[in-house]
């Protein structure tokens, strides 16, 4: 039972009616106003730009006696809009209702369009009553615009001694925002609210911990949701974070990116637990309306089987649905797809898990958006031709004594068939060591790389670290659609922590482009520049950075990379310089790469933007506890 509701297009980006009404600001008044509606007698619904079915998935309309549904484009009329036929607006003057509800925003054009054609005494309402107060607002004139809903949740937990830890920076006011302010909503496990506040950061940091946050409320243990709202955003309407979950002991760390602000029908990449692992998938609804019994399930990747999760989830609600219940016979390198249907942001999941010891260990991470839009582009096979490698998709080799690196082709798109896929490996310098080709997968496939396997003999990494690229590779035949994505898992050697992260293929630092390849975050492709944020925490943890310098073809031979530390009020530190060569990597720690004084100023919120206009660089950082655990992801940009 998937939510009518559109969410975001690859051509058009994210929507903001289902924001708009969804919000949780917005919920109460829209049960005001159908509450109001429904005391007066007959509703007629007119439904202009074709909002109403998505209106009424997100909020309960069953309390109004519906007379009818009108509609302003000829081509709409007779459409089935809310079970009712539509009719022409013009056809208002014979129906016997108390309320006309115009479906919009924005809508005193379209209600002074009605005066003419509504019997005395009959009121008009709009969903200009469920509006935001002005506060609210970046932008007041236009409701629906993107940056009035720069919106986004967020994975939020500080119970027996599990805490999180959000750090983003103040990147709207690069773009011009001058008094950018957070508006925060903590909310529990059953969705209730917890508490709200506002945040008002410098051009600096945003760092917003649960336990700080429990102590400022006195709240006790909680599991649930963080809803962040942005007013006077520019530039992007997104809300980009990185969450940490860290313990009151070190068998407890881990990093994941944001939670994707736009709900989709499926997500792919969601592991199968190895047998001495339990995988939770935190299902956290996005909407005011509950998850039904059975709306969502979850299936082996490649079968055609779901396997329904009966169990309600309540609006704004958490629960944790350990993946065994459902799938008990599913085992790692297995692959699990998730049927969402757009009831809930990109998700995380949680694996607990027992080491050697005896010692449970736990960490996030998330599964991807699988697009349900694409097809194979039988072009993909011939770009080598002109773009070299094209479609590559770029993964660390952490430092091969303390760390196992393995590695997952990930299907993510509905089209996707067969997998064609080989795997490169690289020195810090950009040597080709060793190569491992997959061959051409099924949906369904289990093949997992276990980069020990080909570091042996005269196969070694100059460094002891490097990069691996999965690149397409049609020799084994089949077909491609530029979706390549792959999920990267990375084991303690010592301890048995372990981290997984997980991404997509792009084309990488050429002039060439194809399908707005190579892509840029600031304008038309290509995109050829480095823009990345990496946030530094307090002691114990040291902060670790893998910056990787893919090329679909051969680009400018060494990057010109520099890292300029910022305090948590924005000011700059120091400027360090760093050049990479072409196809190569750095692994770094913030320890090694800034002196005490300088790390002393920057201060527990400090954070470094690593930025290079001659080269597009891919980074991955994460934390190390010392020897004891750590954390990866990919970065983020802006």
């Amino acid at each position: 039972m998937a939510l009518n509701i559109d969410t975001f297009s690859n051509k058009d980006g994210g929507f903001s009616f289902f924001k708009a009404v969804g919000h949780p600001l917005a919920a109460e008044k829209v049960r005001t106003l159908i509450h109001r509606m429904a005391a007066e007698g007959p509703v007629a619904i007119y439904d202009p730009l074709g909002n109403a079915n998505a209106f009424a998935e997100l909020h309960d309309l069953t309390a109004l006696e519906i007379a009818g549904v009108y509609v302003q484009n000829v081509e709409s009329i007779g459409a089935e809009i809310l079970g009712l036929p539509a009719q022409p607006i013009t056809a208002l003057p014979d129906a016997n209702v108390a309320t006309v509800l115009v479906i919009n925003f924005d809508a005193d054009r379209m209600i002074e369009h009605l005066y003419d054609l509504i019997l005395p005494g009959v009121m008009v309402e709009s969903l200009d009553s469920i509006r935001l107060n002005d506060a609210m607002l970046t932008s007041s004139q236009r409701y629906l615009d993107p940056l009035n809903f720069a919106t986004n949740f967020a994975f939020f937990r500080d119970v027996d001694g599990h805490h999180t830890r959000l750090v983003t920076a103040n990147y709207w006011a690069d773009y011009g925002a001058k008094d950018t302010r957070l508006w925060c909503l903590l909310l529990d496990e059953d969705g209730a609210t917890l508490a709200e506040w506002w945040e008002t950061p410098p051009k600096g940091a945003v760092v917003i911990d649960s336990k700080i946050i429990r102590d400022r409320f006195s709240l006790g243990p909680f599991t649930g949701q963080l809803f962040l709202h942005v007013v006077d955003a520019a530039g992007h309407d997104v809300v980009k974070y990185a969450l940490d979950t860290y313990g009151d002991d070190d068998s407890v760390l881990s990093c994941t990116h944001d939670a994707n602000a736009w709900p989709a029908d499926l997500y792919a990449g969601l592991p199968a637990p190895n047998p001495n692992e339990t995988v939770i998938l935190w299902v956290q609804n996005s909407h005011p309306c509950p998850i039904p019994a059975g709306a969502i399930g979850l299936s082996r990747m490649g079968d055609a089987g779901v396997t329904l999760l009966e169990n309600a989830i309540p609006p704004f609600g958490s629960y944790a649905l350990d993946v065994a219940s459902l799938l008990p016979d599913l085992r790692w390198p297995a692959q699990i797809e998730i049927h969402a249907g757009k009831h809930f942001v990109r998700p995380r999941y949680e694996v607990v898990s027992m080491t050697e010891n005896g010692t449970e260990r736990r960490r996030i991470s998330h599964p991807n958006v699988e697009r349900t839009d694409l097809k194979p582009d039988p072009r993909i096979a011939d770009l080598s031709n002109w773009m070299g490698k094209g479609f590559l998709l770029p993964a660390p080799i952490l430092p091969t004594s303390r760390f196992r690196t393995l590695a997952l082709p990930t299907p993510m798109s509905t089209g996707q068939s067969t997998l064609p896929v080989t795997a490169l490996l690289y020195d810090p310098n950009g040597a080709e060591v060793a190569r491992h080709t997959f061959g051409c997968l099924d949906r369904d496939h289990g093949s997992l790389l276990d980069v020990d396997a080909l570091l042996t003999g005269p196969n070694t990494l100059n460094a002891a670290y490097g990069h691996l690229e999965f690149v397409y590779d049609f020799s084994n035949g089949g077909d491609a659609d530029g979706w390549l994505h792959g999920l990267f898992r990375y084991e303690d050697r010592h301890t048995g922590h372990g981290a997984d992260t997980s991404f997509g293929a792009h084309i990488f630092n050429t002039v060439l482009t194809f399908n707005n390849e190579p892509q840029s975050y600031s304008g038309p492709a290509p995109g050829i520049s480095t823009r990345l944020f990496l946030r530094v925490a307090p002691p114990p943890y040291d902060a670790m950075c893998h910056l990787i310098y893919s090329a679909s073809i051969p680009w400018r031979c060494d990057s010109d990379t520099h890292l300029h530390l910022f305090d948590g009020d924005g000011g700059e530190v120091v400027e360090k310089t760093m050049h990479i060569p072409c196809g190569g990597s750095r692994h770094w720690r913030y320890s090694e790469m800034f002196d005490d004084s300088e790390r002393s100023q920057a201060g527990e919120s400090g954070y470094v933007i690593i930025r290079d206009t001659t080269c597009r660089l891919f980074g991955y950082h994460g934390l190390i506890n010392k020897e004891s655990s750590f954390s990866l992801d990919h970065m983020f940009g802006f």
